[in-house]
């Protein structure tokens, strides 16, 4: 990379990602629920000047009707054109599960591969803001347990930029998923920014008596406790997935091999959760290296409150990583 920067935040790096690859590729389209410029470039101004940018037959507003949107945009990817598809919250995306789950996702399998469905499903979700039991749920395991669509959660506006790009380049279904929270967080993104390998995670801390693993939104939260951390003389290095699934076991395994300990850290409901995953294949794999139990944290069996008191302890916090990370310790 050329070291020139520009500062930007979630937003706006997918808005970038966006325009380069409709700029690259005559056949990158874009729809969802007002996107266009005359409804004003999406609920959150993400796709903010692209229908100006480069018409309306490429940038489509659509009813509100999210099983047609999903389903028009499988019948453009046959045709051999590239759909980015918004769902405006990641909770709506229940009402395109068919369209997703036995549709997007099964026909390379169900054609013999005859046929590819190159769509990125880009949505918003994230309790914090208190919008309550419908529009802020973390759904990632649904789609990760679902084979044939990839999976990814950026937490930094140049993993929401590189990321996007990959995933508009895949030739297969993804689904990229944004956090409230995360999205108006700025900070440095390279101006010739590429795309990211979808599977790779980066390790933003190294450290030496624990693993903390997460993604998304939760990223942010485990950085907050690893200064209270570095206090208490713990060597923590955290893991950000940056993909869920495929998920980068041999970075996750190595980084917890040489520690001994893990705390995985998602905002999604603890049970059966993607963290239940990774703590069965540390245990699998790494059982005699293990330290101590590998402890997960997570949301509480139930809906995002509203009351910004229950939302807030509904939300893991970073006293609850630090607390987790000590109790590993022992």
């Amino acid at each position: 990379m050329s070291g020139a920067t520009t500062k930007m935040n979630g937003i706006q790096a997918l808005n970038a990602a966006i325009a380069e690859a409709m700029e690259k590729d005559p056949k990158v389209i874009l729809l969802g629920e007002d996107v266009a410029d005359r409804e004003g470039g999406g609920v959150i101004g993400t796709t903010k000047g692209l229908s100006t940018r480069f018409g309306d037959d490429r940038v489509k507003s659509t009813p509100i009707a999210e099983q047609a949107i999903m389903g028009a945009a499988i019948g453009a990817a046959l045709g051999g054109y590239k759909p980015i598809a918004e769902i405006m919250l990641m909770n709506f995306t229940t009402v395109a599960m068919d369209m997703i789950v036995n549709h997007a996702a099964k026909l390379r399998f169900m054609s013999g591969g005859q046929s590819t469905v190159p769509i990125t499903i880009y949505t918003l979700t994230g309790a914090g803001a208190q919008t309550a039991g419908q529009h802020a749920d973390h759904y990632e395991a649904w789609f990760a347990h679902t084979a044939g669509i990839k999976v990814v959660a950026p937490s930094t506006p140049a993993d929401y930029k590189g990321l996007m790009l990959s995933c508009i380049d895949d030739p297969d279904p993804c689904l990229l998923v944004q956090n409230m929270r995360t999205l108006f967080v700025p900070d440095q993104v390279p101006n010739d920014q590429g795309p990211i390998p979808l599977g790779k995670a980066n390790v933003i801390q190294e450290g030496s008596d624990v693993t903390i693993i997460s993604y998304s939104g939760m990223v942010l939260t485990a950085r907050q406790a690893l200064g209270a951390l570095a206090e208490k003389g713990v060597s923590a290095e955290l893991v950000d997935l940056r993909t869920v699934a495929p998920w980068d076991k041999e970075t996750v395994l190595s980084s917890v091999c040489k520690t001994g300990r893990a705390v995985i850290v998602h905002e999604a409901v603890r049970q059966f959760g993607v963290g239940a995953e990774i703590a069965a294949t540390l245990q699998e794999e790494l059982f005699g290296a293990l330290k101590a139990p590998v402890r997960r944290l997570g949301a509480p069996y139930s809906p995002v409150p509203f009351a910004k008191v229950l939302e807030d302890a509904f939300l893991v916090q970073p006293a609850d990583v630090v607390a987790a990370v000590e109790s590993v310790m022992k």
